[in-house]
């Protein structure tokens, strides 16, 4: 996903329908989506923020996106849980917006803090370097939102929801109690890169059936073994963390016994047509060998773009054959269906039974 948002040509009207559809299906139809900033410090990335408001919404654009939302309006109390969404290598929150504004119409308030050097902003530092602080980066995050005056009132912080798209999908693993290291990534591409060969190498170069293939793997699978050779294990508990999805995550540096039975519901979202991450590597290979783990929703006739929603248009080059939709695939279905089980998957472990009769 390295900075397909840069790619961006043209206006892109988000599938508000969507969202609109589900506030009523989720009973939420009172409040509008409201979204603000909390202000970025020194080290730390803004992490923008999506939540209930009675203020009505007008047509926002963000970049090439427009969306229906109130900016800096103010909150008002959903069903009191927050969900954070990590984004993936290079993108930002709105990639993720219709998924959050499907949490909110049904009461969560939703955060997303822009991963420091994996952003759309700024790519500079994508894969193990970013996975490393990720986890951290989500953290101070929910720590900022109960900073906040607007957003502290409105949640309670024991039991926080996690959902990662790629290398968030890494992110929401490792925050689920999964163990992995740098090295792990790189004994992974010694063993595979032919079969796995973007999940290894990004977008800097592609594989073509050529006589320099094998100049690229010995370049690739060099470079990889001089930056990544630690193998000290990276564990990353947060206790606030009580429900983790993982969509398409890359998952194949995990010590997979870390994650046969973790220790809060996890959930994967998989796409058999992903191109970039090969389902048996990654999602797969965590739905095989963990015992307790939910899969989501498989989507049969999607690629590893199916899970950004809204999906920039125009993406060309390689990151367009990673990203692009399959013919015949259906992205309003299937984001339907996605954020459906989703919003689903968080109020069956975030909300009790009285906030969840609360907030029908």
């Amino acid at each position: 996903m390295q900075s397909y948002i840069r790619r961006i040509k043209g206006a892109f009207q988000s599938t508000a329908a969507i969202g609109i559809a589900l506030l009523c299906v989720f009973g939420c139809a009172r409040a509008a989506v409201g979204v603000a900033d909390i202000p970025a410090t020194a080290d730390e990335g803004r992490i923008t923020v999506f939540y209930p408001t009675q203020a009505t919404a007008a047509q926002v654009r963000h970049g090439a996106f427009t969306f229906p939302l109130a900016t800096d309006a103010p909150p008002v109390r959903g069903n009191g849980r927050l969900v954070m969404i990590s984004h993936g290598s290079g993108g930002s929150a709105w990639g993720h917006a219709d998924l959050a504004m499907a949490l909110v119409a049904s009461g969560f308030v939703v955060a997303v803090p822009e991963h420091r050097g994996d952003n759309s902003r700024d790519p500079t530092h994508p894969g193990p370097v970013s996975w490393t602080i990720r986890p951290q980066e989500v953290s101070r995050a929910i720590d900022a939102v109960g900073r906040d005056p607007r957003f502290a009132p409105l949640v309670s912080l024991d039991r926080v929801g996690v959902y990662g798209m790629s290398a968030g999908g890494h992110t929401a693993l490792s925050l689920a109690g999964g163990r992995w290291s740098p090295a792990g990534f790189a004994r992974h591409c010694e063993a595979h890169i032919d079969e796995d060969f973007p999940a290894c190498v990004g977008l800097a170069t592609r594989q073509t059936g050529s006589m320099w293939d094998g100049l690229r793997r010995w370049i690739a699978l060099a470079v990889i073994r001089y930056r990544f050779a630690d193998g000290t294990p990276r564990v990353d508990v947060d206790p606030r963390v009580a429900a983790v999805v993982a969509a398409v995550p890359f998952a194949a540096d995990f010590d997979m016994t870390s994650l046969a039975h973790p220790a809060v519901p996890l959930a994967l979202i998989t796409a058999r047509h992903d191109r970039w991450l090969t389902p048996r590597f990654h999602g797969d290979r965590v739905l095989e060998l963990c015992k307790t783990c939910e899969q989501l929703v498989d989507v049969a006739d999607g690629g590893h773009g199916a899970l950004l929603s809204p999906l920039p248009p125009g993406i060309t080059g390689l990151e367009g054959e990673l990203l692009n939709d399959p013919p015949g695939f259906d992205r309003v279905k299937a984001t339907a269906a996605i954020d459906a089980a989703t919003v689903d998957f968080f109020r069956r472990h975030l909300l009790s039974r009285d906030a969840t009769d609360q907030n029908p």
